[in-house]
Order: structure tokens, then sequence, then C-alpha cells
């Protein structure tokens, strides 16, 4: 599968593009703004990006109105045809945030039941009683995502209704020719109608990746060979800010291992998870992390782990940003252009060792020291073995061990080192060892 060697960069097309938070109804090629970044993309060396909901909806995109037209407040199809086409021009593969779950109470299908009622030929679509009403005194009951009743959940168990959601999958590909989707709460999915989704899906391109929302439980129930490709990786998520602002790498080191680790009871082994350190639903990074010098610590982490590598735009300079009340979109910001700095110059040659590297895009894993505040674990394939250190301390740190023995390259500086049984880590530092 190609994307287990890709690094992702996800977009929030809404806010990305200054769109309106409520869908005034005025078409605006905003969508095309994405093309202005592509170029800028390429050289960072992103292999996909991942854009949030942009097909016409009431105000997010979460809460879908039409699934075969690109929201007016971004443009028009052929809008988003030229941007896919732009991407696809500079290596860069598309996914779309397939929303499967629920749409909005402007859904086309929603609306003939809200004027016909019992006699709607899509009354079956959604899970309705007539024996109720709903709190926007509809006449009606009926289920709403999670308790959100702006969100009309679908019935997945209706054949009408997946055969529709595939059909919208099908007019997608043909039109923009997207390379996969990100299954928006795929936790709450039907699991057969994924299954009939991943056929449906390989059939029709082959390679086509899905990737699910998954926030807990066990993410094997649906990454198999049945279902999805990958789902994002949550516990390693918090693992990674969590123990560097309690200064704690254990915490970390026992979440990777108890998925990759060598044991036979770790439960991901082989598998690729998508990892990130932040999204458009969780406080960024660079404000979350109580010491400013542990963000490239944190990425190292997040490019040396077994996975998928998921950046969130703007974070790749630092961008700041907390999760509000309410306020979803102070994390989902317009910019006028990309800002550079040094730490998008780390990210880039992040992303250049890791699709390089066989060990850090297929490799096992295996923890070698561990202190509260170093981690040195390895990634190793058939073909080559790296050792990824980190030192979240403000001291220098000499880390002793037998498998420190021979030559080596940093691949971040290029530099040789001779280890006789040790590695010197400098304070807050991360270094990619590839072992001669």
């Amino acid at each position: 599968m190609w994307a287990y060697n890709e690094t992702f960069y996800q977009i929030y097309p809404i806010g990305f593009c200054d769109a309106p938070i409520h869908n005034d109804g005025i078409c605006v090629p905003r969508i095309r703004k994405i093309s202005e970044w592509s170029a800028y993309l390429q050289e960072l060396g992103i292999g996909s990006i991942i854009l949030n909901p942009i097909f016409e909806s009431d105000n997010h995109g979460y809460d879908t109105r039409d699934f075969r037209s690109i929201d007016c407040r971004l443009g028009t199809n052929d809008d988003f045809r030229a941007v896919c086409k732009d991407l696809h021009t500079h290596q860069i593969n598309v996914i779309l945030d397939g929303v499967f779950n629920h749409v909005g109470r402007g859904f086309w299908a929603f609306q003939d039941v809200l004027e016909k009622k019992w006699d709607s030929p899509y009354k079956d679509w959604f899970h309705i009683s007539f024996d109720g009403n709903s709190c926007y005194n509809d006449g009606f009951w009926y289920e709403g995502w999670e308790g959100h009743f702006e969100l009309v959940k679908l019935n997945l168990q209706n054949p009408a209704v997946t055969d529709y959601l595939l059909d919208c999958v099908k007019f997608w590909i043909e039109e923009f020719d997207i390379d996969g989707l990100r299954l928006d709460v795929a936790y709450s999915l039907d699991h057969n109608f994924m299954r009939r989704l991943r056929t449906f899906c390989e059939e029709l391109k082959p390679g086509f990746a899905l990737i699910g929302e998954v926030l807990f439980g066990d993410y094997n129930l649906i990454v198999n060979d049945d279902m999805l490709h990958s789902c994002t990786n949550y516990e390693c998520y918090k693992g990674i800010y969590s123990s560097l602002n309690s200064m704690n790498l254990f915490e970390i080191a026992h979440s990777l291992n108890r998925q990759y680790g060598p044991e036979q009871w770790c439960i991901y082994r082989g598998k690729h998870l998508m990892n990130f350190v932040d999204n458009h639903d969780v406080t960024r990074i660079a404000s979350i992390l109580a010491n400013k010098n542990h963000l490239p610590l944190a990425y190292g982490i997040l490019f040396g782990m077994p996975g998928i590598p998921c950046i969130y735009y703007g974070s790749e300079w630092g961008e700041l940003g907390e999760k509000a009340p309410d306020n979803d979109y102070a994390l989902r910001p317009s910019f006028e252009a990309p800002i550079p700095n040094e730490l998008t110059d780390f990210l880039k040659k992040l992303i250049s060792l890791r699709k390089n590297s066989d060990a850090l895009c297929n490799g096992g894993y295996k923890n070698i020291v561990i202190t509260n505040h170093q981690l040195i674990f390895e990634r190793k394939s058939d073909s080559e073995r790296v050792l990824v250190a980190i030192n979240a301390s403000d001291a220098d740190f000499t880390a002793n061990h037998g498998d420190f023995n021979g030559t080596c390259t940093d691949l971040l500086t290029g530099k040789a080192h001779t280890l006789s049984g040790s590695v010197e880590l400098p304070k807050y530092s991360v270094m990619f060892l590839k072992m001669d």
C-alpha cells in the first residue's frame, strides 16, 4: 500500500480557505487556494493530502446536504477537479473525508421526509419514529449522532443507503480521481458497510486507501484485510505529548511496545496506524507542550515510530491553537501563505529520511533504553537498522547499552559516529542513527 511510505498533510478546507462558518449560498472558488500551496507541499515532501469535508453542507461540513456537489463556499466541482489535477501534477495524492455515518438536516433525502413524512420514499434512510417528535418539532423523532440532532444518523443497514453512498464514491473517483478516503467516526460505522466499501473501491481503483477515525478500543476490529488499511492512533497521540509534559517517557515507550513490540502479545505489529501530534479536533502540539524545546522531539517520535505520520496544516511551523468550548474554528484558521521556519526545515528532513528508510516505514519496533527523560528505540527491517534516540532533558546524557557498538550515521545531520557501548545525547536532542 502506497500510503505506508508517505507523509500525509491534513487541511480543514472551510477554515483554510477562509469560508463563512455558515453556508451563505454564495459560490466563491476558494478551494483553488489549495493549489497555491501545492509546490510548497511538494517541496516539503508531502505524499498525500487529507481534506476534511468539502461537499455542500449546512455549516461545518460534517452536516452534509449533497455528496455530489462541492460546497458553494468553496467553489464548484470544476474548481475542485482543477485542484486535484494540480496536486497530482505535484505528486501529491488526494484523500477526501467520507462522512457516511450522518448527514445534515439540509440533506436532500431528509428534506423530502420533512415534507412528506410517511409518504417519503426516503423515510427508511434514517432511524425515524413517527410516534414521537424531535427537538425541532418535526412531527417525528429521529436518531441524531451521539445526541447531536443537527446530524441525522443514516441507516447503513438499508441497501438503498449503502448503494447511494458507494455510487457517490464512484462519482468522486471518476470526477476528481481521488486516491482514498478518511472515514469520519469509523468507530460508529457498520462493519458490513466497510467490508463492502473496501471491495468496491479496490475493484474500482486498485490501491485506493481507506483510513478510519477511531478514538479508542481495539483497532484490529476495523484495520484488517477486509476493511480499512489504517486508522488514527489516538493512544499514541496522547502518549507523545503527555510523556513530554510529565517528563516520563516510559508512557510512550509502553504504548509503542504494547502496539508494536517483539513480544507475542503486542497487538498491532505489522500494521500501519495513522500517527499525529494534532489535528482539527485537538489543541495544537505547540500549545499543549509545556516546554517548547520539546516540539522537535515530539515530531522526532512521530517520524521514528511505526505507522504513517500526518501533519496538520500550520503545525509544521509551530502554529498555536487551543481547543475551546463551542469554537473548533480556533483550530481551523486561514493563512495567507505558508510560514516556514527552522521547525519546517527540520520536518522536511524527517519526511525525507523516513521515506527513504525501509526500517522506519516498515521495520519492527524494540525498546533499547528507557529513562524518565530519555528514550532509545530500534526500528529494524531485513535491509537496515535504525536507532531513534530522544533526550528530553535540559542536560546532556550518555546512554550505555551493549547494542551500541560499531559505526553508524546520523540520518539528520549526515555525521558518522563510532559507538563503543554508549551514545552521547545532547540536551533536547533527536538522533536517527543508521547502523552500518
